[in-house]
């Protein structure tokens, strides 16, 4: 039988269109069903129907979370860290106990902690603040020379070379002398510098892993979901955490061309069982390597006298954890609020509880980066602050260097540190860990360190945003309607 294809080419734009009117149904129909956020599904249904086709295949490459089935698979089967009954706070009594009764606000947060992340509060941890590459970096490759049994490491950027070659020299020297090493690298970080480390890596012998390959077509289904967790565990027992990637950009001292603030931290006691097992987590997703016994999890002594948790955030059986863990700080807050960030673009939910705890004669300061590093986000969030400059809360801006440092400082007595910023792409699609602590001396050390980056920063006025040229305010505006996607 021949085909008429004169017959099929003549009705070829009406079944395009009764296929693309299908198509946009069935995925407008997936948005529907499986998006949570009304936001997040009115703009994607939107492109969806406004943009025939094209709007449907970006919804499937980026809207689409697939990976939360694989990743409760995964995870329930990896390391799970136990902290010994007396070493965990666990009834109101106990926490009253640690936290005095004059705080009864905190120990109500930390029982919101308890129920959001199912990990305990543990005590006997130490924190230590290493401001940029020039102190973090120095304390960490020392670690590493010094250990002993094994090291875990994970980070979204590492760059190959300068500060990075020494982290590999040092990697491999540890390789060498018999220590057990794993180092995981969130695929998509691996493409900001040349050469990719983990090929670098690799060459040098010791043993690394992709997290989520980004190669298409295979990786359609996660390619927007990235791994922005940045830990390193030394034997089991002495950890860093924070907002750090490897990068000579953050060694200030060097003078490099686009110098990097930020910070990072030193942990221990503890604590440091629940870092390892979050890259337990993760080293079992991407390698299905289980890291179990005591050459990865030893026995922990105290170290220090904050109590703290650590809380892993992802686009899987963890989703919207911080995201509950802020909303409920910024309600247990009473005098001050600090919130330092690079990227300040959150939902209408926690920036009104910010407006209604300003309301309430809470202090709230936000630091920001005057100049950032990614035009787009910079330009929406120029465009959110006019929401933002709402019911006293206060907006500062702080001169280059970019400061790429994230805090969170309630009372000062509560603080939440690590890789988190408050924008939707780390509260809803990035793989992200923080702790937060329960400490006023170090809550003091945070304080401090924000009144120094205050000291260079000016702050944003309504009449300022109102000055702004129309064409400004229109790109800004326009750049605003892209935050579910940033």
């Amino acid at each position: 039988m021949s085909v008429d294809w004169e017959q099929l080419l003549a009705f070829g734009p009406e079944a395009s269109v009764v296929l693309g009117v299908l198509v946009a149904f069935l995925a407008s129909g997936h948005v529907i069903l499986n998006k949570t956020d009304t936001r997040a599904a009115t703009a994607w249904g939107g492109l969806i129907w406004l943009v025939p086709v094209v709007g449907s295949m970006l919804y499937l490459f980026l809207g689409i979370n697939r990976i939360e089935r694989r990743a409760k698979e995964l995870k329930s089967g990896a390391t799970r860290y136990g902290v010994p009954l007396d070493d965990a706070p666990r009834s109101p009594a106990d926490l009253d106990r640690e936290l005095g009764n004059e705080r009864a606000r905190l120990v109500e947060l930390a029982r919101v902690v308890t129920n959001v992340t199912a990990r305990p509060l543990v005590v006997g941890n130490s924190i230590e603040r290493l401001v940029d590459g020039d102190e973090a970096y120095p304390e960490m490759l020392s670690a590493i020379h010094g250990a002993r049994r094994s090291i875990t490491f994970m980070s979204y950027i590492f760059e190959a070379t300068g500060v990075g070659a020494e982290f590999v020299d040092a990697l491999a020297n540890a390789c060498k002398r018999g220590v057990e090493v794993r180092v995981l690298i969130d695929d998509v970080g691996t493409r900001y510098a040349r050469p990719r480390i983990h090929r670098v890596l690799r060459k040098h012998g010791v043993p690394v892993a992709t997290f989520l390959p980004a190669l298409l077509p295979r990786s359609i289904t996660h390619f927007n979901l990235r791994n922005h967790r940045k830990i390193m565990v030394v034997d089991g027992e002495v950890g860093f955490t924070g907002g750090m990637n490897i990068r000579q950009g953050c060694v200030l001292a060097s003078r490099p061309s686009h110098g990097t603030k930020d910070l990072h931290f030193r942990v221990g006691g503890p604590v440091v069982g629940q870092l390892q097992e979050t890259f337990a987590e993760d080293w079992a997703f991407a390698t299905n390597e289980k890291l179990e016994g005591p050459l990865w999890f030893p026995e922990l002594e105290p170290r220090g006298e904050t109590l703290a948790r650590g809380i892993a955030d992802g686009p899987d059986a963890d989703i919207d954890a911080l995201n509950w863990v802020f909303l409920a700080a910024v309600g247990a807050a009473r005098r001050s609020i600090r919130v330092m960030t690079p990227y300040f673009l959150p939902d209408q939910v926690l920036l009104k509880a910010l407006h209604l705890a300003a309301k309430r004669g809470v202090e709230v300061d936000v630091i920001v980066p005057e100049v950032g590093n990614l035009p787009v986000v910079r330009w929406a969030m120029w465009g959110h602050y006019r929401q933002v400059l709402r019911e006293g809360l206060r907006l500062w801006l702080t001169p280059p260097p970019f400061d790429h440092s994230k805090l969170f400082v309630v009372d000062g007595g509560w603080s939440s540190i690590g890789s988190t910023n408050w924008d939707p792409r780390s509260l809803r699609l990035n793989f992200e860990f923080n702790i937060e602590c329960y400490d006023e001396f170090f809550g003091a050390s945070l304080e401090e360190h924000v009144q120094d980056r205050l000291q260079d920063a000016r702050l944003l006025t309504v009449e300022e945003l109102e000055a702004r040229s129309p064409v400004l305010k229109l790109r800004d505006g326009t750049a605003r309607l892209l935050q579910p996607y940033l």
